[in-house]
């Protein structure tokens, strides 16, 4: 099954409920919205539709990251310390039990930890990761850990069969090494701004067709035409196939 889908609403969300059947959303990332508005996404989609979204940055992003900006949170630079890479500190915990909650509400397999370049393949990450997801609570969910920077594979593959995480990845920049489903990212370069190419969807399709389960979000600047084009591309091959 290869799902398709733009990471965060492009359209209306009627609109985009007749063009898609998957969105992962990405304002969870700086601001979790209320319960209730995870609620009513649930029940406007339509059924068979899925939701996947990003967990709150205060896990995986330390405050000094310029991403905080949109957040709107203030957070005393006393208290850095205790927020983002993965700290087993109860701020980072109460931020998942947070992200845990309105994932329940909108009923999402997935839940995708991105991490900023900052992060990197150091000791202490290490040992934070290893704490971090020995007890956060999943329930029913599906972890997808997109690594950023110079992470040897030998050691995201070591940590996603340990942890039991689904390496995310951009399959134009690398290859995911483990987990099941496969969840793919496209970000479009450095600044989002890349369209992709006809022959660049079909490598995308064939790399996909590979995989028997795949979740493909297009993150680029132009992800709802592009995310429109491969759905039509696959559709077309599988009718080809049959």
């Amino acid at each position: 099954m290869i799902r398709v889908g733009c990471c965060g609403f492009q359209k209306a969300h009627r609109v985009y409920y007749e063009h898609f059947h998957l969105i992962e959303i990405q304002q969870t990332f700086y601001k979790l919205p209320m319960l209730k508005t995870g609620y009513k996404w649930r029940e406007e989609a339509p059924p068979g539709f899925t939701f996947t979204m990003k967990a709150l940055q205060l896990i995986t992003h330390e405050p000094y990251i310029p991403t905080y900006r949109r957040s709107g949170l203030d957070i005393p630079q006393s208290q850095w310390k205790y927020f983002g890479s993965f700290r087993p500190t109860e701020q980072v915990f109460n931020a998942w039990q947070q992200t845990l909650g309105f994932a329940s509400a909108l009923e999402v397999p997935v839940v995708v930890f991105q991490c900023p370049p900052q992060f990197i393949p150091s000791p202490e990450h290490v040992n934070n990761m290893r704490a971090f997801f020995g007890q956060a609570e999943r329930k029913q969910l599906l972890f997808a850990w997109e690594p950023r920077g110079e992470w040897p594979n030998s050691l995201v593959k070591e940590l996603c069969q340990e942890l039991n995480l689904i390496h995310c990845v951009d399959p134009f920049i690398g290859v995911s090494v483990y987990g099941a489903p496969a969840y793919y990212r496209m970000h479009g370069g450095v600044d989002y701004s890349y369209q992709f190419k006809d022959a660049d969807l079909v490598q995308l399709a064939a790399l996909c067709e590979q995989q028997p389960d795949v979740y493909c979000l297009f993150n680029n600047v132009h992800m709802w035409e592009d995310a429109l084009r491969f759905q039509e591309l696959i559709l077309q091959r599988k009718q080809l196939s049959e």
